[in-house]
């Protein structure tokens, strides 16, 4: 599959609706307009890969709606250089959006499926990133890299995971949706030492949980 006029026009779309839902922050809506985002779903989403909802994309998994993959990365505050953790990679959609900011993006996934997706998805010639996509328990982060300028938490997390705040620059922004049952605040936290940091939140998300096993 590939990227056609007819796509970049929906994509054209889809912005302007992110922009009446108050999106606002123009490297974000720079990158939703260089990233393909039917390319990350199977071809039968191909008509509908522009809708502002969310779709199944295996393993149990889904690619967020385009609004709360917009929301999340503007409260994260990225700017181009910055070192970022996620974790989820998914299909690599939100991948590819800090990757066209201008962000290194350091991306954990636990679904082996999804890991092989991934990497194939950033592949595309029409997608053309170069992320460090790893297969792991995001609740560990990845240590051995740290510390990062962001992390970014994809998935429902019970908790505040302490690896990922070790993890975190002084002065670095995380962003994670935190509660159980199907239904999370968004949460923004910065780093103030390493003893402390500020948290805020910005309204009820829902995402698949964040889990600690590493699945098959």
């Amino acid at each position: 599959m590939q990227d056609t006029p007819r796509h970049k026009g929906m994509r054209k779309q889809l912005i302007d609706e992110l922009k009446q839902m108050g999106i606002d922050n123009q490297a974000v809506l720079k990158a939703f307009d260089q990233v393909p985002r039917h390319l990350f779903l199977d071809p039968v989403f191909e008509k509908q890969a522009y809708s502002n909802v969310a779709f199944q994309i295996g393993a149990g998994q889904t690619i967020s709606q385009p609004y709360t993959v917009a929301f999340q990365t503007s409260l994260l505050e990225v700017e181009r250089g910055m070192k970022v953790l996620e974790i989820g990679t998914g299909s690599a959609f939100q991948t590819a959006i800090l990757s066209k900011i201008g962000a290194k993006v350091y991306s954990v996934e636990r679904q082996s499926k999804l890991h092989l997706l991934a990497k194939e998805n950033c592949r595309h010639p029409a997608i053309n990133i170069n992320p460090k996509l790893f297969f792991g328990d995001g609740y560990k982060g990845l240590p051995q890299y740290a510390p990062f300028d962001r992390v970014l938490v994809t998935c429902g997390a019970p908790f505040i995971p302490d690896a990922l705040i070790e993890q975190l620059k002084i002065g670095g922004i995380m962003v994670i949706p935190l509660g159980e049952d199907g239904m999370q605040i968004m949460t923004k936290i910065v780093k103030i030492d390493h003893e402390t940091y500020e948290k805020s939140t910005y309204g009820d998300f829902s995402f698949v949980p964040m889990l600690n096993n590493t699945a098959k």
